[in-house]
């Protein structure tokens, strides 16, 4: 069996809705086994993220980060994801670890957002202007049509070169902009919120992004106690990250707040139930994911 080597270059023969569409599929299938591991030599660390799905596959991504690389011209982080195949565990593919990512992560949300989100929203608004922020616009772009695009960073300039560069609108005026949107994706590095619940109208999706570590936050405890709460994996986010760990840990929401996760999407659990209520979603990530985007991007490489 040859083994595919997938760089940047498949990124033009990939389709954000049916990225979100292997996604679902993947969550129909038996649920994920999952381990993630950690190496150390000082600041620099060797991350590893590894699944296996019955019926999809095995995968493992692995990262090196380096800190201190930006100073000699040289990416922070590198790595790649291998894929190997479900039925005899042999070697399918190599695929650029950034590519994956990105992928990933935006693809992610925007399913949220094709389940969660008004069918008809079209005011979008984007906290933050980073490279996520970037594919955020790309993916909601092609669920949602027509979509008009704000952009608010705590740097005036960089919202103003990403509203540039994908014909956005820069603000700098949050809570306007959050009041008047329909959709929203936070993308920060925030560990004190910035959204409040009390600017959130009836009828709008929050996605949830950019906090990953116990002490970050984005949303406010007003926020989760006005919405419905979803995350894309009751794994990854509940005894993880400090947007779900920390409200629960005092007693603002509990664990049964969480109404559902993406394996939840069979039984219909996964969905907006009114026009008017306020949908919330935390973007956790997982090796899961990881491999469901793989394996989606090497379906997509072969069949171009």
């Amino acid at each position: 069996m040859s083994v595919e080597i997938i760089g940047p270059e498949a990124e033009a023969h990939l389709d954000w809705l049916w990225l979100t569409d292997a996604l679902e599929a993947g969550h129909r299938l038996p649920r994920a086994e999952v381990a993630d591991s950690f190496l150390y030599r000082g600041k620099d660390t060797l991350l590893t993220r590894s699944a296996w799905i019955d019926g999809l596959g095995l995968a493992v991504k692995a990262a090196s980060v380096f800190p201190e690389n930006p100073a000699a011209g040289v990416p922070m982080i590198n790595g790649a994801v291998t894929l190997y195949d479900d039925a005899h565990g042999c070697l399918e593919a190599i695929i650029d670890f950034h590519l994956v990512t990105k992928w990933k992560t935006a693809g992610d949300s925007l399913l949220a957002a094709r389940k969660l989100a008004r069918p008809d929203a079209r005011n979008i608004l984007i906290v933050g202007a980073g490279h996520v922020a970037r594919s955020m616009i790309a993916a909601y772009s092609a669920a949602f049509p027509g979509a008009r695009f704000a952009v608010w960073n705590r740097s005036p300039e960089a919202a103003r070169a990403l509203a540039n560069a994908t014909g956005a609108t820069a603000t700098e005026d949050l809570e306007a902009a959050v009041r008047g949107a329909e959709i929203i994706a936070t993308t920060t590095m925030a560990s004190v919120p910035i959204i409040k619940g009390a600017w959130l109208q009836p009828g709008t999706h929050l996605d949830l992004i950019g906090a990953y570590r116990p002490d970050m936050r984005e949303a406010d405890d007003d926020a989760l106690r006005r919405a419905r709460i979803f995350v894309d994996a009751r794994a990854t986010t509940i005894h993880h990250i400090g947007e779900i760990k920390d409200p629960i840990s005092r007693g603002v929401i509990g664990e049964a707040d969480i109404l559902a996760d993406y394996y939840d999407i069979p039984a219909g659990k996964f969905a907006r139930t009114s026009p008017d209520e306020i949908t919330i979603c935390k973007n956790g990530g997982g090796a899961h994911l990881d491999l469901m985007t793989a394996q989606y991007i090497l379906a997509a490489w072969r069949g171009r």
